[in-house]
């Protein structure tokens, strides 16, 4: 292994460590949890951001396929087309998300989500069917101290034949994105925080 490469895997190594959920957390009911009551499969992660909810809350909603795209940070975007990243900003027109809204997916040209439950600005619940395989994908969000957020997202999977399979590769790409998606926010929010330091600056 080259000194690259052990450099990149110890910093992968280290996202996957800040996702992990807090026992209380996985412990704990969430809003969505009654989509799929006899889940088969559940993943819960957990991770902080540097800013409060209200904050944080608009870059949720704007998440996804053909609106915000999957937030990434930039070592990793460098090696994705640049027309399939994801934007860097906050758009206004994302922000009108509803119950009932249906939302394209990554998962296959038919497959996407719909938003079941939105409470501005701690929970967002989206569910879809995959063939045989129901699911609920739940993002919270906690206020942690004054300028901090605590976001937890769970995905709870019912009907899956394959439950170890789903639990071991699933579970390891599941892992892999939303550490991405961890890494890709808090870059993101540094970088608007610093853009609004400056501006405020005489």
């Amino acid at each position: 292994m080259t000194a690259a490469s052990a450099i990149a895997y110890a910093e992968w190594m280290d996202l996957f460590a800040a996702i992990q959920p807090r026992e209380a957390e996985t412990a704990a009911a969430l809003p969505g949890d009654e989509i799929v009551a006899d889940a088969t499969v559940v993943m819960d992660r957990a991770f902080a951001l540097p800013v409060p909810p209200h904050e944080a809350w608009p870059w949720f909603v704007q998440l996804g396929k053909r609106r915000g795209g999957w937030y990434l940070p930039r070592s990793v975007e460098r090696l994705i087309p640049a027309g399939r990243r994801a934007t860097r900003e906050l758009d206004p027109r994302l922000q009108g998300l509803a119950v009932g809204d249906v939302i394209p997916d990554w998962g296959g040209k038919s497959a996407s989500f719909e938003v079941a439950a939105i409470d501005p600005p701690h929970a967002l619940v989206h569910r879809s069917t995959r063939g045989e395989v129901q699911l609920s994908w739940a993002i919270v969000l906690r206020a942690q101290g004054e300028s901090s957020t605590r976001v937890q997202i769970r995905l709870r999977l019912g009907g899956v034949r394959h439950r170890s399979l789903a639990l071991t590769a699933g579970g390891f790409f599941d892992a892999l994105t939303i550490a991405g998606l961890a890494a890709g926010l808090r870059e993101r929010m540094s970088a608007s925080a610093g853009t609004q330091s400056a501006r405020q600056e005489p």
